[in-house]
C-alpha cells in the first residue's frame, strides 16, 4: 500500500487561515499549556533542527509497542509463522499516515484534536466525543496497568494485585519529568524505547530466524483472506495498532516546539514533525514484527502452535532456545514497554479532559484520575481471578479500544481535510481519498473485530 505524503501543498500560493476561520468557537487555550511552545527548535543546520523536533513521535511510537499489542503478535507468530508480517507492515504504514495529520492538524491550527471536536462540534456532541475517548483511555490504561503488573510478576515475583497498585507511581514520575522540562519526558521514553529494542534485538539473535522465511512474511499473500482464523488473527493486529489516544497526544505534544507561528514556519515544523514520527513508527514496527518473528521462530517451529499469553511464552521460551536469560529479557522489555504506555496515557488522558471540557485542573489530580479509574477494575479482576482474569481483561479492554477508534479518526479526517481551517495545508484530493479510505478500512475491521469477539463470549 502506497502512503501518499501527509504534508502534500496542494496550493502553495492560499494564504494562511485566520486563528479561528472555520470554528465554531475560538480557541481558550494552548494545549498542555504548562509546557507549550517552550522547545526551542533553532538551529543553523537541517541536522540541528531535526534533532530539535525529534521526540514527540517516539511519545507516539510507545502506544504502537504497547502490551496491548503483544498478544495478537504472539498468536500470529505462534500459530501461522512469519506470515502475518504482512499486516504488522501495512499497519504502520496507515499509522504513520494518520499521526502525520494528527501532528498537522495541531501544528497548523493551534489546536489539539481534542480542542478541534469541541470548538467545531455543538457542545452535545463534543460531549459525547469526550465520553467515548475518555472510556478509550481508561481501558488503554488498563491494558498497560496490566501489562506492567505481569511483567514485575514475572520479573519479581510481586503479585498482581501488587504490581498493579505500583503503576500508580508513574503519576509522581511524570509530575517530576514535566516540572523539569519536558525534554527530560521525552528523554526518558526514548531511553525506555531503547530497552525494548534492545531487549527483542537479544531475543532475535538467539531465536535464529529463517530470514528467508521472514522477507517472505512481509509480502501480502491470498491465504491471510481465504483462511478464517488467520483473518481473525490479522484484523486483531489491524485493530489494536492505531490507538485512538495517540492521534490527541500527538496533535497536542508537537506544539511543544516553539517553531515560528507563520506560513513558512508551520511548513517547517510539519515538516519536521513527520520525519520524526515516521522515524520513531519504523522503531514501533521493528518491535512489533520482532514479537511475530521470535514467535514463529521459538514457537511455531517447535509445533507450539497455541501460545498466545504473555505468561505461557515467557515459560517457554528459555527452555525451547536454550539461552539462560531468555525469558527475563522478555520480561524486562515487557516491563519497560508496560511503562512507557503508562507514561504516555496518563498525558493523554490530561490533554482529553482540558481539551474537551477546558476544564484545568492540577496535572497530578488529573493523572491520579486517569490512573484510578484503570487500576481499580484491574486490582478488583486480579484479586478474584488471577492471570486468567486480567488476560480477559485485557481482551475487553481492545474491544474498548475498537469501538471508539472511529470516533477520533473521522474527525481528524474532516478537519484537516477543511480548506477554510487548513489553508494552504488543506489534504489534497488525492490524500484525502487515501485518508478516508484508510479510516474505512480500520472502522470496518475493527466492527468486524468487535462482532466475532461478542460472538464467542455468547457462545
Amino acid at each position: 500500500m502506497a502512503v501518499p505524503n501527509p504534508h502534500a501543498d496542494p496550493s502553495p500560493v492560499a494564504p494562511a487561515p485566520p486563528p479561528d476561520a472555520g470554528w465554531r468557537r475560538a480557541r481558550l487555550a494552548p494545549s498542555l499549556s504548562e509546557v507549550h511552545r517552550s522547545v526551542e527548535v533553532h538551529g543553523a543546520t537541517w541536522f540541528r533542527k531535526m534533532v530539535a523536533f525529534a521526540g514527540p513521535g517516539y511519545l507516539v511510537a510507545v502506544g504502537y509497542m504497547d502490551p496491548g499489542n503483544w498478544a495478537t503478535d504472539l498468536a500470529g507468530g505462534s500459530r501461522f509463522g512469519y506470515t502475518l508480517l504482512s499486516v504488522i507492515l501495512l499497519s504502520n504504514l496507515m499509522a504513520v499516515l494518520l499521526q502525520g495529520l494528527a501532528s498537522k492538524l495541531g501544528i497548523v491550527t493551534g489546536r489539539d484534536l481534542a480542542q478541534a471536536c469541541r470548538d467545531h462540534y455543538p457542545p452535545r456532541v463534543a460531549f459525547a466525543l469526550w465520553v467515548l475517548c475518555e472510556l478509550a483511555i481508561a481501558a488503554c490504561d488498563l491494558a498497560e496497568v496490566i501489562g506492567t503488573a505481569i511483567a514485575l510478576n514475572l520479573l519479581f515475583s510481586i503479585p498482581l494485585p501488587w504490581g498493579i497498585a505500583i503503576t500508580a507511581l508513574d503519576v509522581m514520575i511524570v509530575l517530576w519529568l514535566q516540572n523539569h522540562g519536558f525534554r527530560m519526558l521525552e528523554a526518558l521514553v526514548i531511553a525506555l524505547v531503547a530497552v525494548v529494542g534492545g531487549c527483542f534485538l537479544f531475543e532475535l539473535v538467539i531465536s535464529r530466524p529463517d530470514l528467508g522465511a521472514v522477507a517472505r512474511g512481509f509480502v501480502p499473500t491470498t491465504e491471510i483472506v481465504r483462511n478464517p482464523e488467520m483473518l481473525y488473527i490479522a484484523i486483531g493486529i489491524l485493530g489494536a495498532t492505531v490507538m485512538p489516544h495517540n492521534l490527541y497526544l500527538h496533535s497536542s505534544i508537537v506544539q511543544t516546539r516553539k517553531y515560528a507561528e507563520n506560513a513558512e514556519g508551520k511548513r517547517e515544523a510539519v515538516r519536521f514533525a513527520f520525519l520524526d514520527s515516521t522515524i520513531a513508527l519504523t522503531f514501533a514496527l521493528f518491535i512489533n514484527a520482532a514479537i511475530l518473528i521470535v514467535a514463529a521462530a521459538t514457537f511455531h517451529t517447535t509445533g507450539n502452535t497455541q501460545v498466545a499469553e504473555i505468561q505461557d511464552a515467557y515459560q517457554l521460551l528459555t527452555p525451547l532456545l536454550g539461552v539462560t536469560g531468555a525469558s527475563a529479557v522478555f520480561a524486562l522489555a515487557l516491563l519497560a514497554s508496560g511503562q512507557n504506555s503508562t507514561l504516555t496515557g496518563t498525558l493523554a488522558g490530561q490533554i482529553v479532559m482540558e481539551g474537551f471540557l477546558n476544564l484545568r485542573i492540577r496535572p497530578w489530580l488529573r493523572r491520579l484520575i486517569t490512573r484510578a479509574i484503570a487500576i481499580v477494575p484491574a486490582a478488583i479482576v486480579a484479586i478474584l481471578y488471577g492471570e486468567s482474569g486480567t488476560a480477559k481483561l485485557l481482551v475487553f479492554s481492545q474491544v474498548v479500544l475498537s469501538l471508539q477508534l472511529s470516533f477520533a479518526v473521522f474527525p481528524l479526517v474532516r478537519f484537516t481535510s477543511d480548506r477554510v481551517k487548513m489553508g494552504e495545508f488543506v489534504n489534497s484530493t488525492p490524500l484525502r481519498i487515501g485518508a478516508y479510505t484508510v479510516a474505512g478500512v480500520i472502522a470496518s475491521l475493527n466492527a468486524w473485530l468487535l462482532v466475532q469477539t461478542v460472538g464467542e463470549w455468547l457462545a
